[in-house]
């Protein structure tokens, strides 16, 4: 826990902070947003690579077919062969797992921070470099309270999170049809994960759901960024 807190609570708190001190109007609504962009903007390489490897899997789909019915019933031997043509094509099979483990332990630590750090107290954990405030004003354009629940953006964080999820389909099943259970999967996804972020949001602090609509509308970027470069 104490690990943790200084890898990721503490410094996300600082720069959030930063970016409070700097921008004009020291709004902490806009400070979140500019915060989730550098997070993106860092993670970008990762990302693009990320889901360039899943839809280099899919383009696989057919070869991984054929090996699948060739070792039916030599599951040690299908595996092998299905690593061996992994390497072969340069794939990563877990490298689409890589950004969601990276923004789990963010988005706790935001989670953290919305709940219990946007007070006085917490400013001792500022560094020496770092300017201290005195208060944080904890709105977002004056009237959305950052550490309350709000609704309306749960609503839209579930809305694009549902358009995302569609975009994603999108270029997956252009470079080919996957397999189709992980077909299935991913439209099941494409709806339930809406879902669940209206049911888990409809009580989250507004700050961390407009850090998942930023995220979502860098992703949405992100999509077109690789469909452009495809």
């Amino acid at each position: 826990m104490e690990l943790r807190k200084q890898i990721f609570y503490i410094p996300l708190f600082n720069l959030l902070i930063l970016l409070f001190d700097v921008i004009p109007g020291h709004d902490l609504g806009v400070a979140i947003i500019v915060l989730t962009i550098l997070i993106r903007l860092v993670f970008f390489p990762l990302s693009i690579k990320a889901q360039r490897s899943q839809r280099a899997i899919n383009l696989l789909a057919p070869k991984i077919k054929e090996i699948k019915e060739k070792f039916q019933k030599d599951q040690a031997a299908q595996g092998a062969a299905i690593m061996a043509l992994y390497k072969e094509h340069g794939v990563n099979p877990v490298a689409g797992c890589l950004p969601l483990l990276i923004q789990l332990p963010i988005l706790i630590a935001l989670y953290q921070v919305f709940i219990a750090g946007l007070n006085v107290e917490s400013l001792s954990l500022l560094y020496p470099f770092i300017p201290n405030p005195g208060t944080i004003n904890p709105f977002f354009l004056g009237v959305i309270g950052i550490t309350n629940p709000n609704r309306w953006i749960a609503v839209l964080a579930a809305a694009m999170q549902f358009v995302q999820s569609r975009q994603s389909l999108a270029y997956m099943n252009a470079a080919g049809s996957p397999d189709p259970r992980a077909a299935m999967l991913n439209k099941q996804m494409m709806y339930l994960l809406p879902a669940f972020i209206i049911v888990i949001g409809w009580n989250l602090p507004a700050g961390l759901l407009l850090y998942w609509v930023t995220t979502t509308a860098a992703s949405l970027v992100e999509q077109w960024y690789l469909k452009k470069t495809s």
